[in-house]
Parts: structure tokens; sequence; C-alpha cells
């Protein structure tokens, strides 16, 4: 699993092919991203001195991660299949996806999780360039289109929580 999650990082295209396809890798990332989610909670809750609790916090960051992971997919395969022509389902997107999020695990250092967050942000529009079979343009507009959902999204949740 490291082995796949360094050909992630290092934004290998035959690999973002091979996994679009082949669903045994859906559980693979799913565990992948449960990782980076603790590790990354890890780094928070280390580096956020404050009211909250490691322990609330580490759960509460492993679990958004999860949750965002899956909501992203289901939002990249609507909206690229819907408005940008591609050729996708929600499997093949959390699988790329879920892959892409492999920088991320620097999270565990705090301070130096913005570095891993922009990598990932990089794999993803590989991952949903392959994913979605489209061009780079398509998959950055994709994916710019489901950030603003899901901001959106965390704002009125944040307004009813």
């Amino acid at each position: 699993m490291l082995q796949d999650a360094w050909r992630a990082a290092k934004l290998d295209v035959d690999f973002y092919n091979t996994i679009e396809h082949d669903e045994s890798y859906t559980a693979r990332a799913a565990v992948l991203v449960l990782i980076v989610s603790i590790l990354s909670a890890i780094g928070t809750a280390w580096g956020t001195p404050g009211s909250q609790g490691f322990f609330s916090t580490f759960i509460v960051s492993a679990i958004a991660g999860l949750a965002g992971w899956f909501i992203w997919a289901g939002l990249t395969a609507w909206i690229g299949t819907s408005f940008f022509g591609a050729t996708t389902d929600t499997g093949e997107m959390l699988r790329v996806l879920g892959y892409a999020q492999a920088p991320q695990a620097l999270g565990i250092i705090p301070f130096l999780g913005w570095i891993g967050a922009v990598w990932s942000l990089v794999a993803a529009v590989v991952a949903a360039r392959e994913g979605l079979d489209v061009s780079t343009g398509k998959a950055i507009g994709t994916l710019l289109v489901g950030w603003l959902v899901l901001v959106a999204l965390r704002f009125f949740l944040g307004l009813i929580f």
C-alpha cells in the first residue's frame, strides 16, 4: 500500500489509470484515506492548542476526512458527467481521489500540513483528469465547482449546528 501511495503522490498517470478501472482498489483507497485522516488528525491535535482536547480533535478530523472523501468523490463524478462531458462513476472517483490524498500524510507534522494539502490538490487534478477522462482544464473546472459546493455546504451546516 505504501508503494501505491507513493506512486499516487508522484503523480503517476499510469497508476491512476490502473486504479480507475480496478475495483479492488476501492477498499485500499478507503484505508489510505483513513490513515491519512488519522495522521492529519494527530498533527492537527498536537499543533492546535486550545479548548478542544486531543481525542475530540482526533475523532472529528478522522471522521471528517472519510466523509469529505465520499462527498467529494460523489460531487466530482456528478459535476464531471453532468457539466463537463466526463465518463466516470462514483467508484472510480473514490479510488482516484482517495489515492490523491496520499500527500496529506505530511499533516502529521504540525505546520507542514499545508504542503501536503497543496501537493494533494495537484494530485487531485491529475486523478480527476484521468478518472473523468477529460482535459486538465475540465478536471480543474470540475474540482473547483465541487469545492465551491463543499464550502457552501460547510457554511450552511455551520449555521445549523
